[in-house]
């Protein structure tokens, strides 16, 4: 089964080309430029040197959430017109489950944790065996000190992944927590762990068409809250 899959999620961008489980080819650019000038290029270039086309593909995958809103507006906004020439399947799927396929290899728990700025933190919790991951956690927003407290209950010393885990992986360990940084190369987002996490979506049956998909913002945009708050205030 051959799955392309898409990671917008954050300041980089990346595209991944799978057959099953196996990294077939991967592009990644984290370059300044706007995810709306690099990804589908990038798409178009791993398909031309992969001597592929939209209709050898079998199922497509992007990063829909959390993330920063136009990034994750860009990704699926891409997915959804690469699926519609050829109507493929399509899954959606957690940018934080996506970040701990992509650290499977480390064994035990792995804390998936992204800036989520207005202090707070997008995290969910995961356990690797090595080979597969399962969930322990649902993708949420919530403060550091709620992060703090969940992980200073949990009887192992959890693998951090994510942009959020350098950034506070000594706030944690000053707080008296144990953590550990998973190594760079399997910290950050990768098309690779988006890829895999479509095949689980695959598999669970939970692909959809490509029309049908939407960003999973988890909160909000500031334009939103703002206009909230304005209605609010007229009360």
């Amino acid at each position: 089964m051959k799955i392309l899959a898409l990671e917008s999620s954050a300041t980089a961008a990346s595209v991944a080309l799978c057959e099953g489980e196996t990294l077939l080819a991967q592009s990644f650019q984290n370059t300044g430029l706007t995810h709306s000038q690099t990804l589908l290029p990038m798409v178009e270039t791993l398909l031309s040197e992969c001597n592929l086309r939209l209709s050898d593909l079998d199922l497509l995958g992007v990063s829909a959430g959390p993330g920063s809103f136009t990034g994750l507006r860009i990704g699926v906004s891409t997915l959804k017109g690469l699926a519609w020439a050829k109507d493929l399947p399509c899954a959606a799927c957690s940018t934080l489950e996506s970040m701990a396929w992509n650290a499977v290899g480390l064994s035990g728990e792995i804390c998936a944790v992204m800036d989520a700025r207005r202090a707070q933190v997008y995290q969910a919790r995961f356990h690797s065996d090595g080979e597969r991951i399962t969930r322990s956690s649902p993708d949420r927003a919530i403060s550091l000190e709620e992060l703090a407290l969940e992980l200073r209950a949990l009887q192992s010393t959890p693998w951090l992944v994510g942009d959020g885990a350098l950034l506070y992986a000594d706030a944690l360990q000053q707080a008296g927590i144990r953590v550990r940084l998973a190594p760079p190369n399997l910290r950050m987002q990768s098309a690779w762990g988006v890829a895999r996490a479509t095949l689980e979506r695959w598999k669970q049956g939970e692909t959809t068409k490509g029309a049908l998909l939407v960003p999973n913002y988890l909160r909000l945009s500031q334009a939103e809250r703002e206009r909230l708050e304005r209605e609010n205030g007229h009360e």
